[in-house]
């Protein structure tokens, strides 16, 4: 019977199979898969064999695990090489309890920019979470991911060799490249960490910006008086080298329209470095943004206001614009993707409010 098994079948295998260490003396050890071979089985080596009845496993990983000896047939440690026999009870044991967060693949739509053999680059709506996390488990983007390739044998959502490259916060919209292969992820990782991708950011921001561009510099860590907040360090040897290039795009008033040049790639980089320069990002309620931080006192500007933050409510930031090289081909790629419809609607609504106010 050579087809994977249901998961009334077998309990599913753990998504920490890179991690393992050698079994020395015994731990005490959990089940995280178990199959009792059928009767008229052939011959078959066991990485083979458990790599067709597994979900979301790739052979390399269960070799790993048996090499480790976490690969067990009738409760003796076997290598990956041994051929299962009719009625053998093959597990798969490990040294903690088997995780419940596993990544599941999850029928939702994404929409995909460009796609080949060796990654993906998707354009993420706001409110959608990136990765699954405490409290969100499932219903993010790599749980989409994971449904959109459920078809390719060689990609494993749980196998962190592959999948995600960067990240982008859950009320953050725009482009992210997803790795499909670990030569794949190796490059582009190795891009960004050398500071050679291309990322433009479109932000809203409170207060009009006097310089038309400059250049924000600032190690970024956790903030000590709110963990959760990111902030410039003001000790030079804590946190993380940032760099953020700006120029203004268009002043409106009481905000204003720029677009950030990411040299790093930093935890909340561009909201963060923005309030440091007294520009916080509009609606951007962790840093203060939700507030009316600049304009006039009159009702009807307030009610103005609000109904801008309820026009688009989260923090004005979109991922514009990503360009990498091909790990495979070496051509450069470029993408570009529009404002979401909330931050068009978001600065007509100012484009309107100035034009009105310049006018009587």
């Amino acid at each position: 019977m050579n087809r994977r098994m249901e998961i009334d079948d077998i309990t599913e295998l753990d998504d920490s199979l890179d991690d393992i260490e050698p079994v020395s003396s015994p731990p005490e050890l959990y089940e995280h898969f178990r199959v009792t071979v059928d009767k008229g089985q052939a011959p078959v080596r066991i990485d083979k064999y458990l790599f067709e009845r597994i979900v979301n496993a790739s052979r390399n990983r269960i070799q790993t695990a048996a090499d480790n000896g976490y690969v067990m047939a009738n409760g003796k440690p076997v290598k990956s090489s041994y051929k299962v026999k009719p009625l053998d009870v093959l597990t798969v044991m490990m040294d903690r309890p088997r995780y419940e967060n596993d990544i599941i693949p999850e029928d939702i739509p994404l929409d995909i920019v460009y796609e080949d053999d060796d990654l993906m680059v998707v354009n993420k709506p706001a409110g959608l979470v990136v990765h699954p996390g405490c409290g969100n488990y499932h219903g993010t983007l790599v749980n989409a991911i994971a449904w959109h390739l459920r078809n390719v044998p060689t990609y494993d959502p749980n196998d962190p060799q592959v999948g995600l490259v960067h990240r982008i916060d859950k009320d953050t919209s725009g482009l992210l490249v997803i790795a499909k292969t670990p030569d794949a992820k190796t490059h582009l990782g190795m891009q960004f960490y050398n500071k050679t991708t291309k990322r433009e950011y479109n932000a809203l921001v409170w207060g009009i910006i006097d310089e038309d561009e400059g250049t924000i510099e600032g190690n970024i860590g956790r903030n000590p008086k709110d963990r959760m907040q990111m902030a410039v360090m003001s000790d030079p040897t804590q946190g993380k080298h940032a760099v953020t290039h700006y120029q203004v795009l268009e002043r409106l008033g009481y905000v204003t329209l720029v677009k950030c040049v990411l040299e790093t790639g930093r935890t909340h980089q561009i909201r963060v470095h923005m309030k440091h320069i007294g520009h916080v990002l509009f609606n951007d309620e962790r840093y203060g943004g939700h507030e009316i931080l600049k304009g006039t006192h009159f009702s009807k500007y307030k009610q103005f206001v609000n109904n801008c933050f309820a026009i688009c409510p989260r923090q004005a930031l979109h991922a514009k614009t990503l360009g990498f090289v091909h790990p495979r081909t070496g051509k450069e790629l470029f993408f570009t993707s529009e404002l979401p419809e909330d931050m068009t609607h978001l600065l007509e609504k100012w484009r309107a409010y100035i034009s009105n106010r310049e006018e009587s």
